[in-house]
């Protein structure tokens, strides 16, 4: 009891800070996750009549979660410097494969009889793609994008290591004074926060999804 005492505390006296290291966060996911899923989509979109170019897209990104992320965090640091745009293309890099994966997955699952009926209809290419076959592959790519956030999520807590902001400035804080006042204080808060804000974005993203998927489809 004294632990979760001491632990809101901790956060009742430092509300301002965390309510700004969680707005540097959501910032870094939100801007990650909205070039990953256009960028996604569309390479997605562009692969997926064409076999070879579908399964090297794919091993690629397999291959870039692959890489430790503190590794990859620092590639980039000679290339952009530090602060948040390492952290930024490496969360990028990390986020395509389970948008990328979901986008083939659900297009390849669109019943051809449906594609040759709006063909029938008069319906181009362009217009098959928006009207038809994106609406019926979204709930499969929603559900990629979800996946995607959750783990950009968990992962932008690095971002403090290259010199970026967040709350994983509270965890690093926490762990490089272990034995301080408040120093596990520290390390739960990011946590706690962490959990939240990726509960929170989840829980967004899936009433997004209820919101434009047809009913029909639903």
């Amino acid at each position: 009891m004294d632990g979760v005492r001491s632990l809101v505390e901790f956060i009742g006296g430092n509300t301002s800070g965390i309510v700004e290291r969680t707005t540097e966060h959501l910032v870094i996911v939100l801007g990650v996750m909205l070039a990953a899923t256009l960028f996604s989509v569309f390479l997605g979109i562009a692969v997926q009549h064409r076999p070879f170019a579908k399964q090297l897209s794919l091993g690629t990104a397999g291959v870039m979660l692959t890489i430790p992320s503190l590794a990859l965090f620092a590639i980039f640091i000679p290339l952009v410097g530090i602060g948040n745009r390492p952290a930024q293309i490496a969360l990028f890099l990390y986020a395509i494969l389970p948008i990328l994966r979901n986008t083939v997955t659900g297009l390849d699952a669109v019943d051809p009889a449906i594609v040759e009926a709006a063909q029938g209809m008069g319906m181009g290419q362009v217009q098959q793609l928006f009207r038809v076959r994106i609406p019926l592959a979204w709930p499969v790519i929603i559900a990629g994008i979800r996946v995607s956030t959750q783990l950009i999520t968990g992962v932008a807590a690095i971002a403090v290591l290259v010199g970026g902001g967040g709350l994983g400035s509270y965890i690093q804080r926490g762990l490089t004074s272990l034995g301080n006042p408040f120093s596990i204080e520290r390390v739960w808060t990011g946590t706690i926060f962490i959990i939240v804000l990726a509960l929170v974005l989840d829980v967004v993203l899936g009433f997004v999804g209820k919101r434009t998927t047809s009913p029909g489809i639903r």
